[in-house]
């Protein structure tokens, strides 16, 4: 497929007949389908999970799916930032192909939604939660029979006449810490669905996006333990490990140790407080599990946690998400389906949040659109050697806004990544993850890997150009930028030494 935006209305309209003819047919080839149960959390890094041996996750329930699951420890997004990675987990593709580079552009009316696919399919469908596809639009979205969402980010707590829900069209006022009344209202729907046919809930949780605030049961409760200090985090590691330029200018900015959200805020007890806003992401998890169980309805669902992108706490002297680094693209994902997915697995296979609605179509019996780029888990949730990709596609797109981060694409493999940086003058970045999980150390100018960058280059390029990613979206500038440096920070740092001739 080389088309950047999905073509014709038309044609989809014809898909979406198509699947509501088929519907039947798919019910009665098999008893009930599975319901799907899908839990989406904001800015979740890959690590924060006691199964993890986090020092500061407790997080039970999350343990409790992946112990009764798989645990899929290789999951990435395809593109760090809220509405991209969004836009791929609802529509199966990448972000140069349903045209969402930004927080601010919805998804093409004529591109369905995995909501819609399924809706046709027979499910009764629900979303609950954060959607923060054009940014301010809160409306209901089609392909959802239950709408209760929020404009914009939402808040974590209510202000009186300021923080409003959008309940199937109506807007209320919110009542309570928003990770806790999300998970009201979807259990009281789960509560309404009918027992004769299946249900997809959509649950995507506020938490834990910045700025953190833990519902009031977990404050403090993380107060006497220590955080980690990250090995890249000083400025020393950037010279050592060679990393370019944007990066290590990056520690003083917006997004940077040295001038973190341009302020004096304490990075690491930053980290606690997201720590400890977790919990109560945990507790939701767990009060769906119990209805699940109480209603006899665990042993027919199949439930999917994760995030919708990492987060960074001072790695490579940075903070946020955005970049080809492992704490921005990897996130945990947990999948639980008793009877399906053998309990216990640690499944190490490259996976993304593409994959999700090919996966979920897969299950319900409904044939995956040609427009997907994701594929179903299903065959590798079965069979860990089934076969599968080896690499994976990762870009983001540099924002006005924020300034400091370029546009980067990436080949993620299962032991090396290739990071190709887009309109700055600079170098790449290559690392060996087998010998160098932390990417403490760019090995872009080492003769000793030139043959494997050659090849992954020509890869990720075959892949950009297979799928139509070889034109750069462009959009008007939004909002105002954050693009100010610490005076009494780090200064501007030199050119990389390969970039200056030698004598």
């Amino acid at each position: 497929m080389t088309r950047t935006v999905i073509g014709d209305r038309a044609a989809w309209i014809l898909v979406l007949l198509a699947l509501c003819a088929c519907a039947p047919l798919a019910q009665a080839q098999a008893r009930k389908p599975r319901n799907i149960v899908f839990i989406l959390t904001d800015d979740h890094r890959y690590d924060a999970l006691g199964v993890m041996s986090h020092p500061l996750a407790r997080t039970p329930n999350m343990d409790t799916l992946a112990k009764g699951g798989a645990h899929m420890r290789n999951a990435f997004v395809t593109t760090a930032l809220c509405s991209p990675s969004r836009a791929s987990i609802l529509t199966g593709t990448y972000a140069h192909t349903h045209g969402v580079v930004d927080n601010f552009t919805p998804i093409p009316p004529v591109l369905p939604n995995v909501g819609q696919l399924l809706k046709a399919a027979g499910y009764q469908t629900a979303l609950v939660g954060k959607w923060h596809i054009g940014n301010e639009d809160d409306k209901p979205q089609p392909g959802f029979d239950r709408w209760v969402s929020f404009r914009g980010q939402g808040e974590y707590l209510p202000r009186a006449g300021a923080t409003m829900l959008n309940v199937d069209g109506t807007r209320v006022p919110q009542k309570g810490y928003i990770t806790d009344e999300l998970t009201d209202y979807a259990v009281q729907w789960l509560e309404q669905t009918s027992r004769d046919t299946p249900f997809f809930l959509y649950l995507s949780h506020k938490g834990v996006h910045a700025d953190f605030v833990p519902a009031d049961r977990h404050k403090g409760s993380l107060k006497d333990v220590p955080v980690p200090s990250p090995a890249t985090m000083a400025p020393e590691a950037a010279v050592t490990g060679r990393f370019p330029t944007w990066v290590r200018n990056q520690r003083n900015s917006w997004h940077g140790v040295e001038f973190p959200y341009h302020s004096t805020l304490d990075v690491a007890e930053y980290y606690r407080r997201y720590m400890e806003t977790l919990r109560a992401v945990d507790d939701s998890v767990g009060r769906v599990l119990e209805w699940l169980k109480k209603t006899g309805q665990l042993d027919n669902t199949l439930v999917i946690y994760m995030g919708d992108n990492g987060f960074a706490f001072g790695e490579h002297g940075l903070i946020d998400k955005r970049t080809a680094f492992d704490w921005s693209m990897r996130v945990p994902m947990l999948v639980y389906a008793p009877g399906l997915v053998t309990p216990g697995q640690q499944i190490d296979r490259v996976v993304a949040n593409i994959d999700i609605a090919p996966t979920m179509l897969d299950l319900a019996g409904t044939a995956r659109p040609s427009h997907m780029q994701g594929e179903s888990m299903l065959p590798i949730l079965r069979d860990q050697k089934a076969p599968w990709r080896t690499s994976l596609l990762y870009e983001y797109y540099w924002e006005w806004s924020f300034p400091q981060t370029p546009t980067q694409f990436a080949l993620r493999g299962e032991r090396y990544k290739y990071v190709f940086t887009h309109g700055v003058w600079d170098v790449d970045m290559f690392f060996d993850l087998q010998a160098d999980p932390q990417e403490s150390r760019n090995l872009a100018d080492d003769p000793a890997h030139q043959k494997t960058i050659q090849a992954m280059r020509a890869e990720l390029f075959g892949m950009l150009e297979k799928t139509g990613g070889l034109k750069i979206p462009l959009y008007m500038p939004r909002m105002g930028q954050s693009r100010l440096r610490n005076p009494v920070g780090s200064g501007a740092a030199p050119f990389p030494d390969v970039l200056i001739k030698k004598p």
